[in-house]
């Protein structure tokens, strides 16, 4: 079978760099149709037709190929790379409090006007497309459209140019091919699109909730922005030519931040000239358009983190100080507080009996799959009335599955055992009794079905807890590091936002009403919150690199106060400490690490004014890609800027780890190194006032691991801004493994964190 699908065209992207360095004339279309008919025989061409052509910061095309066709593709001199076309997925308003965000005014030296210094500020949504009537794209108070702005409003047959407005400046949609009419208009029939784009820029509402849920004020990072939403998924997913075409018309459209919560599986990465986002970001880089994009939804395992190119801003999820409880009362009167939104009917007054799965398993059904409802698994005749205790020792069953399962079963309710335990609702049960308890909560309720004769329960419906501690955790789903292209790269969850107001199928809303609000989690949800934090510094400071506002945000530190009631003092704790003080933690509550967290939380405030920065150029970029492996002619080809750009001298991946990035990241370090220690280099420049000295204020490592610094003191006199430091590590005493730790720099006013992971053999 596998050689027949050779002969069958299916479509593949060809990359051909740089739009500069393309030696093509005339009609974009017409030069790629030329390009194919001279390499392709006529007899075959007519199987071969363009889908999208590339041609603003970078061309390319893609098109219907067989597996022949495009190795004779490849071959062009003109093309740098061919690969299948791939099919993405969706990385599936209290935050912005929660993040030090104001919504007004900066009360900390910094004049800021919402509107008036925001309102050139332009964010690309690609996504799921919009739902242009929801209010948070309301363009009250918002000025003209900037003049800079490019773009188009597409119309579609539920889709008119006058759903644009002066806050949802541009709208495009991308036809494909076998789509329903939904997809071929830019008005968002899943959801998805609406949510990030308003997390990132939504208009200010007043009294906003979910059905009563997380009542108050929902904002976006940066009300005043401008939002161009670019639909680039289907029923299908979400093709990677597509996306793409969508980065390529953002860049010529105008924006100035692109926010992408989409990504392919870590289970096979691909190459970063074989990876769409990486492409596109990396000429948006160019262009001055910064890129954030979501790490993935399949943690907690380790090299799960996905968009791990080094000019993209990743973005990991954790919790906030809100959380969404449910109580599971039992038959003894003993309570339990599981996690859950759900607007359950059941009440105080009456109890349903409690079963675990494999008490209600189908006939020839393994207890294995009973206990993880998985579906068929269970009997609807013996699990009707009741409330089931799922487990989830099997992740191929979701949340969602699970309850669905038992929903069908006509049970009352379900409780779901996992582990790690929830520190943050997962999804939306809708009426339906639902919650989820961590395993030592479990394994009391399987004790009490196992110890009584007649085991009961209800489960009351949700309630919001403000000011939940800790927080923030790491989501348990939000994909981890280290990347598995690269180890020498380190990089840097339920939020509120508007929805397509529409009642899902599968959905029992409370009271059979509609919510212009929903409840959702996943890194897809955390990337807009960046790219609003991203757009809220810009605004303040607009001549800013996309490396510099990186840096800012990774470097710079969320401080919490804490009264320690018996001293009555108070303590200041670091960005990577929580809301008690204590040390960041995982799902479990263990002490989390740099490949969990990343560099902690960002601190949109304190990055307005990070004191150093480290920048990230385009020919930083271009080093990476030597030291990865690429060819010097490959790699002169996909940059416009650096036409005389040589790979230095015996380039290996090790060499990566030297590249000019605010994080430091060694993925081998032999505890037995004749050559002596690791040493890196990093350049700061300084972004406050002249005449400052900064000295190394402290160095946490682990036990073991010998980090030295030099110079330990850094003095920016009259007319220096820039200046270099050195880093040695030694891990002849280290445990092997990964050891994390950080480096601080210190005016006195500020201070700047430099995480490290190095990794001993």
């Amino acid at each position: 079978m596998g050689s027949l699908l050779q002969f069958f065209p299916a479509p593949y992207i060809v990359y051909m760099g740089s739009a500069s360095n393309s030696n093509v004339n005339g009609d974009d279309d017409l030069s790629h149709l030329k390009l194919l008919s001279s390499l392709i025989p006529s007899e075959e061409s007519e199987t071969s037709f363009l889908l999208n052509s590339y041609n603003h910061a970078f061309k390319g095309f893609s098109a219907m190929l067989t597996q022949n066709e495009a190795s004779l593709v490849s071959g062009h001199d003109e093309v740098v790379s061919v690969f299948p076309d791939p099919v993405l997925q969706l990385h599936t308003t209290r935050s912005w409090d929660f993040l030090r965000v104001p919504n007004s005014k900066i009360r900390s030296g910094f004049h800021y006007d919402d509107h008036i210094n925001s309102a050139d500020v332009i964010i690309g949504i690609i996504d799921t497309g919009i739902w242009p009537e929801s209010p948070s794209f309301n363009d009250h108070g918002i000025g003209k459209i900037p003049s800079k702005w490019k773009g188009d409003c597409m119309e579609a047959f539920d889709f008119k140019k006058s759903n644009c407005n002066r806050k949802l400046i541009g709208a495009r949609f991308y036809r494909s091919q076998n789509s329903t009419n939904a997809a071929n208009s830019p008005r968002d029939s899943v959801g998805h699109g609406t949510h990030t784009a308003s997390t990132a820029a939504g208009s200010t509402v007043g009294n906003a909730s979910y059905y009563g849920l997380a009542r108050g004020i929902a904002r976006g990072g940066l009300p005043g922005a401008r939002i161009a939403s670019y639909k680039v998924c289907n029923d299908a997913g979400c093709s990677g030519s597509t996306i793409l075409k969508a980065i390529d018309d953002a860049i010529k459209d105008g924006v100035d931040i692109i926010s992408i919560s989409i990504g392919g599986g870590s289970v096979s990465q691909p190459d970063f000239l074989s990876d769409p986002i990486a492409i596109g970001a990396f000429h948006a880089q160019e262009k001055g358009v910064m890129v954030v994009c979501s790490a993935g939804n399949d943690g907690p395992n380790p090299y799960t983190v996905g968009n791990t190119a080094p000019w993209i801003f990743t973005v990991a999820a954790s919790s906030i100080d809100r959380n969404f409880r449910s109580t599971i009362l039992l038959g003894n009167n003993k309570s339990y507080e599981g996690t859950a939104v759900n607007f359950s009917p059941l009440t105080l007054g009456k109890r349903y009996p409690l079963v675990s799965g494999e008490r209600v398993a189908a006939r020839f059904t393994p207890p294995s799959d009973a206990r993880n409802c998985k579906p068929g698994s269970v009997d609807a005749k013996k699990a009707a009335g009741k409330i089931v205790v799922c487990v989830s020792s099997d992740k191929s069953v979701t949340r969602r599955i699970k309850k669905l399962v038992v929903e069908d079963a006509r049970a009352k309710g379900v409780i779901i055992i996992s582990e790690p335990p929830p520190n943050s609702a997962t999804f939306d049960s809708g009426t339906y009794p639902y919650a989820e308890v961590g395993q030592k909560i479990g394994s009391q309720i399987l004790h009490y079905i196992k110890s009584t004769k007649k085991p009961t329960a209800t489960i009351l419906g949700t309630r919001e807890v403000k000011n939940f501690k800790p927080a923030p955790v790491a989501a348990s789903f939000s994909s981890r590091g280290p990347a598995t292209l690269t180890e020498n790269i380190l990089k840097g969850w339920t939020y509120m936002a508007a929805i397509v107001p529409r009642i899902e199928s599968n959905y029992d809303a409370p009271a059979n009403k509609t919510s212009l609000f929903r409840i959702r989690s996943g890194t897809s949800m955390a990337c807009p919150h960046v790219t609003g934090a991203v757009a809220f510094i810009k605004s303040v400071h607009p001549h800013w690199s996309s490396s510099i506002i990186k840096s800012a945000l990774m470097t710079t530190e969320i401080i919490w106060f804490i009264v320690l009631r018996k001293l009555k003092i108070l303590c200041r704790a670091a960005s990577a400490s929580n809301n008690m003080g204590r040390p960041l933690t995982n799902a479990s509550y263990y002490a989390a690490n740099p490949h969990e967290v990343g560099v902690g939380e960002i601190n949109p405030i304190k990055a307005l004014d990070p004191g150093l920065a480290f920048k990230t150029t385009i020919k930083d970029h271009l080093r990476f890609l030597c030291y990865y492996g690429y060819e010097h002619k490959v790699i002169i080809s996909i940059s416009s800027s650096h036409k005389r750009f040589t790979c230095p001298r015996n380039s290996t991946e090790q060499l990566i780890s030297d590249i000019n990035y605010p994080t430091i990241s060694i993925g081998r370090l032999n505890q037995h190194n004749d050559d002596g220690p690791k040493r890196v280099k990093r350049v700061v420049t300084n972004m406050g006032s002249p005449n400052v000295t900064y000295v190394v204020s402290s160095v946490n490592a682990p036990p073991g691991l010998i980090v030295k610094i030099r110079p330990k003191k850094i003095v920016f006199s009259e007319g220096l801004r820039r200046a270099s430091f050195k880093v040695w590590f030694d891990g002849k005493r280290a445990s092997k493994g990964y050891n994390f730790g950080d480096i601080r720099w210190s005016d006195g006013s500020h201070n700047v964190r430099v995480i490290f992971a190095v990794n001993i053999e």
